[in-house]
């Protein structure tokens, strides 16, 4: 394998607003283009918005939804792909021949689609159906998976996509500055935001404290570290409906180290080198030929009944 450059976006999605949201996308991934990335990634529902959909209908929700591939906005990705010759990923919300609604994530370049992802865990509305399935393609030879937001913590969905080959795995969320029970969390005060120009400060101490990044710090180096591969975390900035987000995006290399991170308030990116001697020289790749499947098969396999609660959610018991 060959290095491959990648970046990771954030930008303020406006809820519902599919054409300006892929004007955002199509100006960052230019810009990336220019200077090189061969591959850029955006954020869960980031051609949709994303919070807004707790309060959507069925039908509400059918409205927003597309078809993938034929859908408008996979056409839109696929010629910003090929006119700026980066390979896209983004999200939105998907419907079948059915009208089952997933959340889905798609990677797109100038030949098309290359992959499409839906969410194991979704939560933000009652009317999605979870996804069955993990996906693994490839980009430039390397070996990528794909796991939104909720996905990533449980654990044995990492461990599962690195298993069946991802050196790579895209981590797009909307997540941070929510209501929990983990102590200091919490939304952000919204005013914060409004006046990020004069009091930059003050929101930055919210924004990288345990409303946000200190939180994130717990478990996302972790992942990358345990499997030995690169995470790709991508996240909005902003306002996100009623509720504002930090960005933080960021890319985690296989020896838990942030190699690049978005610091800025505005609509940007951030870019990273990968090289193929990092799979192989970090810890992850040994802990995981190192494994005893026979001391624990039979306990990940026993039988389970999934139960998920988001506590800033009302009644958002699966």
């Amino acid at each position: 394998m060959d290095n491959l450059k990648v970046s990771t976006a954030q930008f303020e999605n406006k809820s519902g607003d599919k054409e300006y949201n892929l004007s955002v996308i199509e100006k960052l991934a230019a810009e990336a283009a220019s200077k090189g990335s061969q591959v850029i990634v955006f954020h869960e529902c980031s051609i949709t918005g994303y919070t807004f959909a707790r309060n959507l209908t069925k039908d509400q929700l059918l409205d927003v939804a597309e078809f993938i591939p034929d859908g408008k906005s996979i056409q839109r990705l696929q010629q910003i792909a090929t006119k700026h010759d980066i390979t896209v990923l983004a999200g939105l919300f998907e419907k079948d021949e059915n009208n089952h609604i997933f959340k889905a994530y798609v990677c797109v370049d100038k030949t098309g689609l290359k992959a499409k992802y839906r969410k194991l865990h979704p939560f933000i509305n009652p009317h999605l159906t979870p996804g069955n399935e993990y996906c693994v393609f490839e980009i430039h030879g390397w070996k990528c998976g794909i796991l939104i937001c909720y996905d990533n913590n449980i654990v044995e969905n990492v461990r599962a996509t690195r298993l069946l080959g991802a050196d790579i795995i895209f981590m797009p969320h909307v997540t941070m500055c929510t209501s929990s029970t983990r102590p200091g969390a919490g939304f952000v005060d919204t005013e914060l935001w409004k006046n990020r120009v004069a009091d930059p400060t003050s929101l930055r101490l919210e924004f990288d404290g345990m409303k946000g990044r200190d939180w994130l710090m717990k478990w996302l180096p972790a992942r990358a570290y345990d499997n030995g591969i690169y995470a790709v975390f991508s996240n909005p900035i902003g306002m996100d409906d009623d509720q504002l987000k930090n960005g933080c995006s960021m890319i985690i290399d296989p020896f838990g180290d942030i190699i690049a991170e978005c610091r800025s308030f505005d609509d940007s990116f951030e870019t990273a080198v990968f090289t193929p001697e990092k799979l192989t020289q970090a810890g992850g790749s040994r802990y995981v030929k190192a494994r005893r499947p026979e001391l624990y098969r039979d306990i990940i396999g026993l039988e389970h009944h999934s139960e998920q609660k988001v506590v800033w959610m009302k009644d958002s018991a699966i």
